[in-house]
């Protein structure tokens, strides 16, 4: 154990290993994100908040039992460096550890820990095979590992690529998105937990909540990485 520190100390030092967020170096206890940056991240802390403003989010579109997310998203910030490296650069360590630490919270909830399956918002087959990875799979196995909750991938589908959501309006998102989601019912599930990377306008979860409640599923809650206000 001690010559494989050393090996790794040693490589580290021709590699090293840069924060995600702020771009110093990380020590050997660090993965992906120094502690400096973990403490500094805005923490919502939406999860000890029932009406907390991303389940306002769905009041009156669609039935959730909760909705949270993890940090503030911000454009410029620390926040936005991480997502972008999540989504784009292959860094998928990041859903990852962010998932872990903010499954350890939501196990003190019991809305959340007593959930029967993980589900990731899907991409399309198109996007996948480009990107390699669903970014959102990446947190939720994240999430998964802290609870001891399963995922599964197999129950919603995305039938066809849409429009990036990127400058459209709320209602443009909602039509960008209807239909664009399948979902297929499995006895033995019964409470979900729907995850996503960045929630804005909620568009993308409300096509997903309705298309899991076409299958079936009624207990859903909702949990992404970042939440723009």
């Amino acid at each position: 154990m001690g010559f494989s520190k050393y090996i790794k100390d040693f490589i580290s030092l021709i590699y090293p290993q840069l924060c995600l967020a702020c771009g110093q170096g990380l020590v050997t206890s660090e993965n992906c994100i120094c502690i400096s940056c973990l403490y500094k991240l805005p923490y919502t802390n939406y999860h000890l908040q029932p009406d907390n403003k991303v389940m306002k989010q769905f009041w009156g579109r669609v039935d959730v039992l909760a909705a949270t997310a993890f940090l503030y998203f911000k454009k410029g910030s620390s926040v936005q460096k991480l997502m972008h490296q999540l989504k784009y650069h292959n860094q998928q360590e990041v859903g990852i550890v962010l998932g872990k630490l903010y499954g350890k919270n939501l196990m003190d909830v019991d809305v959340y820990s007593n959930a029967d399956v993980i589900v990731p918002v899907p991409l399309h087959k198109t996007r996948f095979k480009k990107r390699g990875y669903n970014q959102s799979e990446q947190f939720a196995l994240g999430l998964a590992e802290a609870m001891d909750i399963k995922v599964d991938t197999s129950i919603l589908l995305r039938q066809y690529a849409s429009e990036t959501q990127v400058n459209k309006s709320r209602y443009n998102r909602y039509t960008n998105m209807a239909d664009v989601f399948v979902a297929s019912y499995q006895n033995n599930y019964k409470k979900i937990i729907l995850v996503d990377d960045t929630i804005t306008t909620g568009a993308t979860l409300e096509a997903c909540t309705i298309a899991l409640q076409k299958a079936g599923y009624n207990q859903i809650n909702i949990v992404g990485i970042a939440f723009t206000e």
